[in-house]
């Protein structure tokens, strides 16, 4: 009988025991790390090895829905992940109940990073801050903002402490301007490290920022006079120095409402403009000159004094007199003088009374040709003396005559040299000369080589509208070993006494040459008029030529 207990027991030892099974199950979810990116949706599967399981499931706030299920596993779908969370997994076997946590965690990669410059234009040795920030980053623990200046990394900052990681994704140092740092880029480079989540690296850069330096402490000069005639061009300037960069500087030049069209240049640190103003209305008036460079702008302002002063009025009762004609000349100041000037008349004998007219009244002669009338106006305005001065020239109408220093009567040529008749008549209008021997008119425009068929005397006649007059020109050609003579003369003077020298030694040199002169007309008639003069100077030459020559 206890031999039959005890192999009941030990067969009783041998069978499995369920309960001791079920107490022994495991739960599982995988996966086990979760990495979501914002929004995005999650598969979660939830197991256990009990073999006959109870309820089970997951529990967590986010929208869940069961996609799939086994006898030992259930499958769900997490939807619009925005936030970490942690999720539960569970399952009962046998009365007992077991579950698991899963971590979420939800990334956003740093897809926009925005860097700003304050200001964008910063005047030199100022301090200017730059700030690089990314809107949408998480988690901001693992991110990492570094700041660029051109290529060069200027600081660094992560974000790995709980109290950094409750603040925005931003970084903000502040610089000292430079001009070395104008035009520079600053840039910024974001880096969201996942991998101890089972991730990867994320990273993006930003825009480049252009950073401007400017250096704008003086006010523009203005050059100008304080006096501007109307109507009448006048150069203005405006100079701004200790300016950069000088040739980004822009210039505005305005005469009141009236803007001018500047040509701007530029040297070093210092820039200038010049216009030409034609100011057109009298009185006093402003001149201005608006510089700007970047968002800076500076004005300056000079007062000027339109005023309105013409020339004198200067008229010659006959502008072509004939020789010995009495002319009357009077000067009066122009109507849109204001006040009227004080006149001056050149040969008048009185200085007229203010506002008065000047005159003067002459007999035209020969030695008035040519002349020239002046008049000067005198006009005072805002305390200075200005004035203007109207000349005319004179033109007496008299008849041809031959001056000895003109025409010589007596002309030497050398012979085999090139030579012209030198003969230069004096008339107004400027008369036509004709030279002729015996019928024949000699060439006055084309030098002639002298031979000894030119030795004779010429008759010479000269013409215009008021009549003629004729002279005989007597050649006389010499040979080239009659023409030269010398004479050489030394005198030594030898003073009595110590320390006396030579004092004077002359050489006199008596060479007679024949005389060259060239001969122009210095006036000519029109084609047509030149025809009919020269028809009838031939007519008066011949006529001359039977009584005078």
């Amino acid at each position: 009988m206890e031999m039959l207990l005890f192999g009941v027991w030990a067969l009783l030892a041998l069978i499995p025991d369920p309960g001791a099974a079920e107490e022994r199950f495991e739960v599982s979810v995988w996966p086990d790390q979760a990495l979501v990116k914002y929004g995005q949706s999650l598969m979660v599967n939830c197991s256990t090895s009990c073999p006959d399981p109870g309820p089970g499931g997951i529990e967590t706030l986010l929208k869940k829905t069961q996609v799939g299920n086994g006898p030992q596993w259930k499958e769900f779908l997490l939807e619009d992940v925005t936030q970490n969370s942690i999720l539960q997994c569970f399952f009962s076997c046998a009365g007992i109940q077991k579950d698991i946590n899963l971590g979420i965690t939800v990334y956003q990669p740093p897809e926009q990073v925005i860097v700003e410059l304050q200001p964008a234009w910063v005047a030199v040795d100022e301090a200017f801050t730059v700030t690089c920030h990314v809107p949408s980053v998480t988690p901001l623990e693992n991110l990492t903002l570094i700041l660029l200046q051109d290529n060069q990394e200027l600081h660094r900052k992560n974000f790995r402490s709980l109290a950094m990681a409750s603040q925005r994704a931003e970084v903000t140092i502040n610089v000292k301007a430079q001009r070395e740092d104008d035009r520079c880029n600053f840039s910024c480079h974001a880096e969201l490290d996942l991998n101890s989540h089972g991730g990867g690296l994320f990273h993006s850069n930003s825009a480049l920022q252009v950073l401007r330096i400017f250096e704008f402490s003086q006010s523009p000069k203005i050059w100008v006079s304080s006096l501007l005639e109307v109507g009448m061009a006048e150069t203005v300037s405006c100079e701004v120095a200790r300016v950069f960069p000088a040739e980004e500087v822009m210039i505005h030049m305005f005469l009141g409402d009236q803007e001018l069209s500047p040509f701007l240049f530029w040297e070093g640190d210092t820039i200038w403009a010049n216009a030409t103003v034609r100011a057109m209305e009298i009185g006093d008036q402003e001149l201005s000159c608006l510089t700007s460079l970047g968002p800076m702008e500076q004005r300056t302002s000079q007062p000027v004094h339109v005023y309105s002063f013409p020339p004198p009025i200067l008229e010659i009762e006959e502008m072509n007199p004939l020789a010995g004609t009495e002319i009357n000349v009077t000067c009066s100041g122009h109507i849109l003088t204001s006040p009227s000037p004080t006149l001056r008349l050149q040969g008048a004998p009185d200085l007229p009374a203010p506002g008065e007219p000047a005159w003067l009244s002459l007999t035209a002669s020969e030695e008035d040709d040519g002349r020239n009338l002046s008049c000067e106006a005198s006009l005072e305005v805002q305390g200075q003396q200005l004035s203007k001065t109207t000349v005319i020239q004179l033109h007496v109408l008299y008849k041809p005559r031959f001056e000895e220093s003109g025409c010589p009567g007596n002309q030497t040529w050398l012979e085999g040299m090139e030579q012209m008749l030198a003969c230069v008549p004096k008339g107004n209008p400027t008369p036509v000369l004709m030279c002729t021997w015996n019928g024949t008119v000699f060439d006055l425009e084309v030098p002639q080589k002298a031979t000894q068929n030119h030795s004779r005397t010429y008759c010479c006649t000269a013409t215009n509208q008021l009549g003629s007059v004729s002279k005989d020109v007597a050649v006389l050609v010499e040979g080239l070993d009659e023409g030269v003579s010398s004479t050489i003369l030394v005198i030594i003077i030898v003073a009595l006494g110590a320390g006396v020298m030579v004092i004077t030694v002359a050489l006199y040199l008596n060479y007679r040459s024949c005389k060259k002169e060239r001969r122009k007309l210095p006036y000519r008639q029109k084609e047509k008029n030149k025809e009919e003069e020269s028809q009838f100077a031939v007519q008066q030459a011949g006529k001359h030529n039977k009584h005078n020559c």
